[in-house]
C-alpha cells in the first residue's frame, strides 16, 4: 500500500500539465445525495463532469432538475462550480432527483433512489442533438441508471447516433433495482472505455459469460466488445486496468476514510484524463487511485460544495 497519500491531497487536481481540454458530453442524473444530517449535490454524471473540469477538460452536462426548491438550489450549485448548464433543463413533470445514502463499514455504501425524477424528463430536440454534434465532442460519457428508464434509453440512443465519432465512456455504476442485464450488455457493446467495481465485475461476468478473474475479464471483454480500455476499482485494494492491451494492477492508498460517495467518479475522470494524455497504464492507474482516495477522505462527492440542510428535500 502507498503511504504517500497526504502530500497529494494538498494538490489541486486541475494543475496537471497533461490535460488536453477534451470536449465531453456527459449525460445522466443530477440529484441530491441525502445523508442523515445533510444533503449534497451529486449524481455520477455531475460528479464526473466536475472532476473532468478540474482536470482542465470541457464537459457539457445533459440532465434536468425540477422546478422545485431543490432544483433551484441545484442550479445555483452547478453555477457555483462553473459547469456549463446549457443542457441542464428544468421540468415540472417530476421533482429533482434524490438518493438516500446509507454509509456502511469501510467502503460499503447503499443508495435508495427515488424514481421517476426530473432527470427522467430530459427532452432533447433535433436542434439540440444537432448542436451537440456540431460542438464535436471527443468523448461521450454515460452510466446505467439514467437509461434504465424508457425515455432515458431513447435519449441515450439519440446521443449515440448523433455522436458517432466520440469515444464512449461507460461507467457501469449499478444501483439495486436499476441493473437489467440486457441493458448493461447493450451499453457494454456500445462502449470504447469501461469502468466498473468488483461487485459489478462479478455480475457482468455472469451475464456475459466472461471470466471473473481481473485480467482475463479485462482482456476477454476488450476482445469481445472492442473496448480500448477497462478499469476495475477494488476499494482499498486499488484497481486493475487495461489500456491498449497493456495491463496493470495498482495497490490502493492508505487514507482516513470519511465516505466513499463520489470516489469512483473521481477515479473515472482521472482514468479518462490519463487516456487522453497518452500516459503509460501504470501512471494512469496510480493517478486514478489517488483521485479516488482524495474524495474518499472527504464528506460528499464534491469537496468544493458545502453541505446543505437535509430538511428542504422532501419525497
Amino acid at each position: 500500500m502507498d503511504n504517500n497519500t497526504q502530500p497529494y491531497l494538498s494538490l489541486h487536481l486541475g494543475h496537471d500539465k497533461g490535460a488536453h481540454g477534451a470536449r465531453t458530453v456527459v449525460a445522466g442524473e443530477v440529484l441530491w445525495d441525502c445523508f442523515p444530517d445533510s444533503r449534497r449535490l451529486g449524481g455520477a454524471p455531475l460528479n464526473f463532469a466536475f472532476f473532468l473540469q478540474r482536470l482542465q477538460h470541457r464537459p457539457l452536462l445533459v440532465s434536468a432538475v425540477g422546478t422545485d426548491a431543490p432544483g433551484t438550489d441545484a442550479r445555483a450549485a452547478i453555477a457555483a462550480l462553473g459547469l456549463d448548464a446549457t443542457f441542464v433543463r428544468s421540468t415540472d413533470r417530476y421533482q429533482t432527483g434524490r438518493a438516500t445514502v446509507r454509509l456502511g463499514p469501510g467502503d460499503e455504501t447503499s443508495f435508495t433512489i427515488d424514481r421517476p425524477a426530473a432527470y427522467d424528463a430530459i427532452d432533447l430536440s433535433a436542434a439540440d442533438t444537432r448542436h451537440l454534434a456540431e460542438w464535436n465532442p471527443a468523448w461521450f460519457y454515460y452510466g446505467t441508471l439514467y437509461p434504465s428508464s424508457v425515455r432515458g434509453r431513447e435519449v441515450l440512443h439519440a446521443l449515440l447516433g448523433a455522436l458517432p465519432e466520440a469515444f464512449r465512456f461507460y461507467d457501469v455504476n449499478l444501483r439495486p433495482g436499476f441493473e437489467a442485464p440486457e441493458l448493461v450488455l447493450e451499453l457494454l457493446q456500445a462502449a470504447d472505455v469501461v469502468k466498473l467495481n468488483g461487485r459489478e465485475l462479478s455480475l457482468v461476468a455472469q451475464w456475459s459469460d466472461l471470466p471473473s478473474s481481473l485480467e482475463d475479464f479485462c482482456r476477454d471483454g476488450s476482445r469481445r466488445f472492442q473496448w480500448r480500455a477497462a478499469a476495475v476499482t477494488l476499494g482499498a485494494r486499488g484497481c486493475a486496468m487495461l489500456v491498449d492491451d497493456h495491463y496493470v494492477e495498482a495497490p490502493g492508498l492508505v487514507v482516513d476514510m470519511v465516505d466513499p460517495v463520489g470516489a469512483g467518479d473521481a477515479f473515472a475522470a482521472a482514468f479518462m484524463h490519463g487516456i487522453v494524455s497518452n500516459w503509460p497504464v501504470a501512471d494512469i492507474a496510480r493517478f486514478a487511485n489517488r483521485a479516488g482516495a482524495l474524495v474518499a477522505s472527504t464528506r460528499g462527492a464534491i469537496p468544493d460544495l458545502p453541505p446543505q440542510p437535509a430538511s428542504p428535500v422532501t419525497p
